[in-house]
């Protein structure tokens, strides 16, 4: 289902961004691989009607794993039972990575990482379950110092497909530079496809790979207001203004399908990603702020990126 002899592209889960219109975009932009944000493996279980709409997935993505996030066991194994009876959803990815503090007072995300048998524990729960043909782990080197190579033996031990490991311990959040020769030595450990991430953009792909020695990379914050760098790797060059606009169009659309009315105004945080560092930038964020009209903001997306 995923060929790593081809070095694919993840686009990493990373709340509020990678939901539906943006995998979607980036899909047919170049990304590989495709993961729903984070979902609290409670908030499924408990009907959370938010959760069950962040399930879906969008026409272009295959294949899709969901990302879930939790410290019980019960809950995480009621969780991937609920998953099973998806049919479009492809894999079940987990989330031992999140290092923000809502998350680690849960005992979840990058918490997991202080008490490994936990760890252990719910990995193997996990795939124990999962009657999807694709389970993964997702995890920083460690919480305040670097051990990346013993969660990847954990997850290798319980069968799990592959592993994305992002390159900076839970105590850095998203300081200092990802740690490649760490991700590099945990990947010496293990057989399995071992994916990098953290601070990946079109320079330093290629060093990436060099250094980790990894089956496949996951891009996450390089991918705002950038979604062409899938392309940009793959293809080793920039993409035309032209071709830039044109993402920019097929997003907003993707926008206003998914969400409706409201894809406007959550779409007006995206544009101003897309015009950070372009001339008139300042002027064009406090128009599109106060635009309420479908059409108009089209046609205000056209005007400001034809005249780049």
């Amino acid at each position: 289902m995923i060929d790593f002899t081809k070095k694919p592209l993840f686009l990493a889960p990373m709340a509020g961004f990678s939901d539906l219109p943006f995998r979607n975009l980036v899909k047919k932009f170049g990304a590989d691989v495709t993961i729903s944000e984070m979902i609290s493996s409670n908030a499924l279980v408990y009907e959370s009607k938010k959760s069950l709409q962040m399930l879906q997935k969008g026409e272009l993505e295959t294949p899709y794993l969901v990302q879930i996030a939790g410290s019980d066991v019960e809950v995480i194994k009621k969780a991937v039972v609920i998953l099973n009876d998806f049919d479009f959803v492809d894999g079940i990815d987990f989330n031992c990575g999140c290092p923000v503090n809502k998350v680690v007072k849960q005992c979840a995300g990058s918490a997991l990482l202080e008490n490994l048998e936990l760890f252990k524990s719910l990995v193997y729960t996990i795939k124990q379950n999962n009657k999807k043909p694709l389970t993964s782990v997702k995890f920083r080197l460690g919480f305040n110092e670097k051990y990346p190579e013993k969660m990847a033996r954990i997850c290798e031990e319980a069968e799990v497909d592959f592993i994305s490991i992002h390159g900076r311990t839970r105590k850095q959040l998203y300081s200092g530079k990802a740690d490649y020769q760490a991700i590099a030595y945990a990947k010496q450990s293990v057989k399995i496809p071992v994916i990098a991430n953290g601070d990946i953009d079109a320079n330093n792909a290629k060093e990436v790979y060099h250094i980790t020695n990894c089956d496949a990379l996951m891009i996450g914050r390089a991918s705002i207001g950038n979604p062409w760098i899938f392309y940009e790797i793959k293809e080793n060059k920039k993409i035309s203004q032209d071709l830039k606009k044109e993402m920019i169009l097929f997003h907003f659309e993707q926008m206003l399908k998914h969400y409706k009315k409201q894809g406007l105004s959550i779409f007006r945080k995206h544009l101003h990603q897309y015009s950070k560092d372009c001339k008139n930038a300042s002027a064009f964020r406090d128009e599109v702020n106060r635009i309420s009209d479908e059409s108009e903001m089209r046609r205000k997306i056209e005007n400001f990126f034809s005249s780049l």
